[in-house]
């Protein structure tokens, strides 16, 4: 069944036969995560590649007095600290779970071993590309958008993310202040 959830939550970027997802998951061990429970610590090496089965987890980055919210990764998404995945080297990223989660996790040496395979290669390849261009995309928006827009683009994109994450975590991650955010959630209404 595991198999079957990473193959349809990846088959939009691209269609691997099940038999890949089977040996993915084969590697994946369960976990679960308490709300604001940390799964990795900033300052750490990432030890692990998550899939997220229900729950949200969020990546924050330590800025000057508080974390700043840089990302949120919501059900049947990948999510850990890949900088420091890749890297194997610690980073100032910090991983945290928003809600109870339930996920999966798979090794970074067997990651890596899975990214050797031919078809491995590719979904990871993949998975790096659409994180490149989801992060690139944040960032236009950050620099080209309102904060106005940049709300609306959020609600568009995770519709129920008010009943599922703090709306400090919000107002962090579009770079405005909690209350800047209940205005303009006011006058959007």
């Amino acid at each position: 069944m595991l198999a079957e959830i990473l193959k349809k939550s990846f088959d939009q970027y691209f269609t691997a036969p099940i038999e890949a997802w089977e040996e993915f998951a084969g590697y994946c061990e369960p976990v679960t995560f308490e709300k604001d429970e940390i799964i990795k610590s900033h300052n750490a090496v990432e030890k692990y590649f998550y899939f997220i089965l229900s729950g949200s987890a969020g990546i924050f980055l330590w800025n000057e007095n508080n974390f700043v919210c840089l990302d949120f990764a919501f059900d049947h998404s990948f999510c850990c600290d890949y900088m420091s995945l890749l890297l194997k080297q610690p980073t100032p990223l910090q991983v945290v779970s928003l809600e109870q989660s339930e996920m999966v996790r798979i090794k970074s040496e067997d990651f890596y071993k899975l990214g050797r395979t031919p078809v491995g290669q590719i979904i990871v390849q993949i998975s790096a590309e659409t994180s490149f261009i989801d992060k690139q995309q944040q960032q236009i928006e950050l620099l080209t958008k309102t904060a106005e827009e940049r709300y609306k683009i959020l609600l568009n994109k995770f519709p129920a993310i008010y009943s599922r994450v703090a709306q400090k975590h919000i107002a962090s991650y579009l770079g405005i202040t909690p209350q800047s955010l209940s205005r303009i959630r006011k006058f959007s209404k």
